[in-house]
This record gives C-alpha cells, sequence and structure tokens, in this order.
C-alpha cells in the first residue's frame, strides 16, 4: 500500500485494471442481455402466430355461426310457405311433402297465431293446455325475434319462433370460445401489454398487462399510436365486432433489458465516484492532522525560545542605553507572538468578531511596507472615512493578506507594484491583490491552492493553502485567481460576507 500511495503510475495501473475488469464484466452481461432479447423475442413471434391462427378460427367459427342462422332462417321462410300452400290447397290434394316439412321440424321452436295472437299451431314447445293465446312470459320469449307475418285467404298470421337447441348451443359455444381467445389474448404468459379496440379505434373490447392510466380518455389514442409504431396492429374478426384490432408492444422484461445496462452502468459509475471521494476525503482528512499536527507542534516549539527572549530583553532594559534596541526587540517578540498563535489556531474553531476591516488591511500592508524592498511600490485604495464592519478573525487575515502580498513579491523578484484595492456592497466585500510579476497558466489556477505545490526554488507550497483554508473554511468566504497574464502579472481576489 505504501508504494502504491507513492508511484502515481502504480496508482493509475490499479485504476485502470479495474476499469477493465467492469468493461469486460459489462460485456458479458450486455451479452447475456442481447439473447435474452432474442429469446424474448422468438416468443413474441411465436405468440403473433398463434394469435393470428386462432384468429382465424375464430373468424371461420364465426362465419360457420352465421351460416346456420342463416339456414335456420331460410327453413322458417319454407316453413310459413308450406303453411301458406297448406291452408289454401283443397282437403283432398297431395299436400304429404308440406305436411311432412311442417311435422318434421323437431329443432326450432315455432309458433302460430293469428292477428289477435290466438294460437293455432305449436312446435318444440311446451305450452299449458288452458293457454290459447300468447301472451305472458312466452309472448315475451318468442318476441326476442321478430316474427313473420303473411295473410291467407285474407286471414293475417303470425309465426313467432325462438332460437333452436342447436343454435342455442352453438352460440354459447362461440361465445366462450371467443372469451377463452381474448383472456388467452390480455393474459398471455409473456406479459405483453395488449390492447383490443374496435374498428374504429375508440371502444376498447379487452385490454391486459397495462396500466388503466395509459388507456383513459384521451391517453388511449397516444397509446395506442405508439404501440402501432412499435409492433403495427393485427386485424381480426370477432363475433359482432369485425375488424376488431390487436395492439401490443414489447413485455415488461424486454423493455427492463434495455435500461438494465445504463442502470447499471450508472449505479458502477456511482460508486467508482464514491470511492474516489472517499478516499479523496481520507487523503485530505490525512493531510489535515499532519497540518494541524505541524502547526501546533510549531507554535508550541517556539513558545520556549520566546520566553527566553522576553527575559533577555528585561534584563537588557536594566541598561538605559539599550532602550531603543529594547523597543525594536519587543516588536519582532509581538510579531512571534502573533505567528505563533496564527499556528495554533490551524485546525481548530477561531473565534471571529465583528470589526472594521479597513484599519487590518491598513496594518498589515503597513508592516509589509516598512519590511520589503524599497524597489516595490505600493499602492493601497481603501475607502475613505467609512466603517465596514464584518465578522473577521484579524490575526488569520492578516496572515492571508501577507501571504498573498509576500507571494507576489517574490512573483515581482522584488521589483515592481504591488496593489491593493478594498470594495464593497450591500452583502459583500472584495479584496484584490495585484501584482506586475512574472503571471501564471490558466491551468495552474486551482492547482497553487494545493498543498504542496510551487513554483519557486524553495518553498513549501503552504502559504496559499492556508489562506485557502482561512478564507473559505473559517471565514465562509472565497479565494481565488481572478485573472493572471504571462509578463504582466496576476490578480487574487477575496470576497467575504458581511453576514
Amino acid at each position: 500500500m505504501k508504494y502504491t500511495l507513492k508511484n502515481p503510475r502504480l496508482r493509475w495501473g490499479f485504476l485502470i485494471a479495474g476499469f477493465v475488469i467492469i468493461l469486460i464484466f459489462f460485456i458479458q452481461i450486455n451479452s447475456i442481455i442481447v439473447e435474452l432479447q432474442k429469446e424474448e423475442q422468438i416468443k413474441i413471434g411465436l405468440w403473433a402466430n398463434a394469435v393470428s391462427r386462432k384468429s382465424h378460427l375464430v373468424d371461420q367459427t364465426s362465419k360457420f355461426f352465421n351460416k346456420v342462422a342463416e339456414e335456420e332462417k331460410i327453413r322458417l321462410e319454407q316453413f310459413v310457405t308450406a303453411h301458406k300452400i297448406i291452408l289454401t290447397q283443397p282437403l283432398d290434394a297431395e299436400l304429404n311433402f308440406y305436411y311432412d316439412f311442417i311435422v318434421n321440424n323437431r329443432s326450432i321452436p315455432v309458433i302460430i297465431t293469428d292477428e289477435f295472437n290466438n294460437i293455432q299451431l305449436s312446435q318444440n314447445v311446451v305450452i299449458s293446455e288452458n293457454q290459447k293465446v300468447l301472451v305472458g312470459d312466452l309472448l315475451r320469449r318468442f318476441s326476442e325475434n321478430q316474427p313473420f307475418e303473411y295473410v291467407v285467404s285474407g286471414m293475417k298470421f303470425k309465426l313467432y319462433y325462438s332460437e333452436s337447441n342447436v343454435y342455442s348451443n352453438m352460440k354459447e359455444t362461440l361465445n366462450y370460445f371467443t372469451k377463452t381467445f381474448l383472456d388467452e389474448l390480455v393474459n398471455n404468459s409473456i406479459f405483453l401489454p395488449i390492447v383490443i379496440t374496435d374498428s374504429t379505434e375508440t371502444e376498447i373490447i379487452a385490454s391486459g398487462n397495462i396500466s388503466q392510466q395509459m388507456i383513459e380518455g384521451d391517453k388511449l389514442q397516444k397509446t395506442l399510436n405508439k404501440m402501432r409504431d412499435e409492433n403495427g396492429v393485427t386485424i381480426i374478426n370477432l363475433p359482432e365486432r369485425p375488424n376488431a384490432k390487436i395492439f401490443y408492444k414489447q413485455s415488461r422484461f424486454i423493455t427492463a433489458l434495455q435500461y438494465y445496462p445504463i442502470v447499471y452502468f450508472g449505479i458502477t459509475f456511482f460508486f467508482v465516484w464514491l470511492i474516489f471521494r472517499l478516499f479523496k476525503a481520507m487523503k485530505k482528512s490525512e493531510e489535515n492532522s499532519i497540518w494541524i499536527g505541524m502547526n501546533k507542534e510549531t507554535a508550541h516549539q517556539l513558545g520556549t525560545p520566546i520566553s527566553a527572549l522576553v527575559a533577555w530583553v528585561e534584563y537588557l532594559k536594566l541598561r538605559p542605553e539599550n532602550e531603543e534596541i529594547c523597543e525594536e526587540i519587543s516588536k519582532d517578540i509581538n510579531r512571534l507572538n502573533m505567528v505563533t498563535q496564527r499556528f495554533s489556531q490551524i485546525g481548530t474553531n477561531p473565534e471571529r468578531t465583528p470589526m472594521d476591516i479597513i484599519p487590518i488591511v491598513k496594518n498589515a500592508m503597513n508592516y509589509l511596507s516598512s519590511r520589503s524592498s524599497k524597489n516595490i511600490t505600493y499602492q493601497i485604495n481603501l475607502p475613505e472615512q467609512e466603517e465596514i464592519i464584518l465578522p473577521i478573525n484579524q490575526c488569520l487575515l492578516e496572515w492571508t493578506l501577507e501571504n498573498l502580498s509576500k507571494n507576489a513579491i517574490d512573483a515581482m523578484s522584488g521589483i515592481g507594484t504591488l496593489s491593493v484595492e478594498l470594495t464593497h456592497d450591500a452583502k459583500r466585500v472584495i479584496i484584490d491583490v495585484s501584482d506586475t510579476g512574472k503571471g501564471m497558466q490558466k491551468s495552474q489556477f486551482k492547482k497553487v491552492f494545493d498543498a504542496g505545490f510551487t513554483t519557486k526554488e524553495r518553498g513549501w507550497g503552504m502559504g496559499l493553502s492556508f489562506a485557502k483554508r482561512i478564507i473559505e473554511e473559517y471565514h465562509k468566504g472565497k479565494i481565488f485567481v481572478k485573472q493572471s497574464v504571462i509578463g504582466k502579472g496576476t490578480t487574487f481576489r477575496i470576497v467575504l460576507k458581511k453576514t
């Protein structure tokens, strides 16, 4: 693990190997999905073929049923003709053929009445001996079909009939067969979403494996159009429903398989991203712990010599001729105390106090200008005769300004102009620190804030990293490179919120 962390090539090697393994697994999964999709498509093809065959059988059965109905109607018309002939011919006429035709009707229930519904003749129907007139339940039963009306020798007759047992049984069989066929369609074993409509596509005959909301109201036509675009339309003839239409789309299984690779890739990418973020957070946490430890140890180590220096200054003050020297040494000791305080606050939650930021910026720049090269020109632009109050930690903010200014001086190699400009509005304060130094590439705008990054031959690369922590973590502001031009200089911008 030690070598892995230190060797970038090895780290990239492990990362690439991991992605190759994931890619191979992804390809295998995808090939399995393609095979499953092919098998599912074969099943759909077999199902569609079976539907075509069954619909043809239903159509032929329906035609046969209609033919039987037509033949029964023809037999009834012939029955009426035979009855008319018997009534119009003399009694001694040879009418055995017509009598036999009427007598041999043993399947169709028939009742013949006069115009007042007095029963004249009945066949294949049980009528009470006392019932001479066609009324009541018997009339309702035989009124389901329009009676045949005819006149013989000025006398009006009506032939009422009901469905024969053969016809009724066939009708029940056809209805059952049709219902079974529709049930098999909508409740298919491969879970295809099915919608069966009439020829106008406005009335739903049956549906299955589809949400009711998708076929309600205005959504019906949209769903049908989508199904039509995907698989076309199958036309079938159902009893009393000619040219009915079957719409279907891919099964939920195939639909899920189509999106599975995308979902799998998304989950894989998420976990890779999560692991990357986790390792990055662990690395940052480790770096933070090291920095905090170094800072606190530095502050601790500075404490002893500073205390000794304070004692030596007090000793030197005993001689009047050392008063001026002691005053200067005391200033540097105070400066060392402030540096110690800065280091000790890194890693803690430093206190921020509402105060005027203008004198803080002014003091920090005055301190630097008195201790830097005379070849550096300072341009300090601060609002005059007004206060800008915001919650800040004076010690850490001065440290940030000093780090930015020292970096600017180093970038100018000790010769140039250092500008500090402070502006503000109702919500924020902006501090721009500009130099006329060598500038930097745009690709380095973010890298300069990384711990350990430096363009100097000598340097730790920690100053801007501390500045970023102070501004963004402790003061909840922002610090970034506003602009930089090679050979002309760089501008860093600090943005602080007033609340």
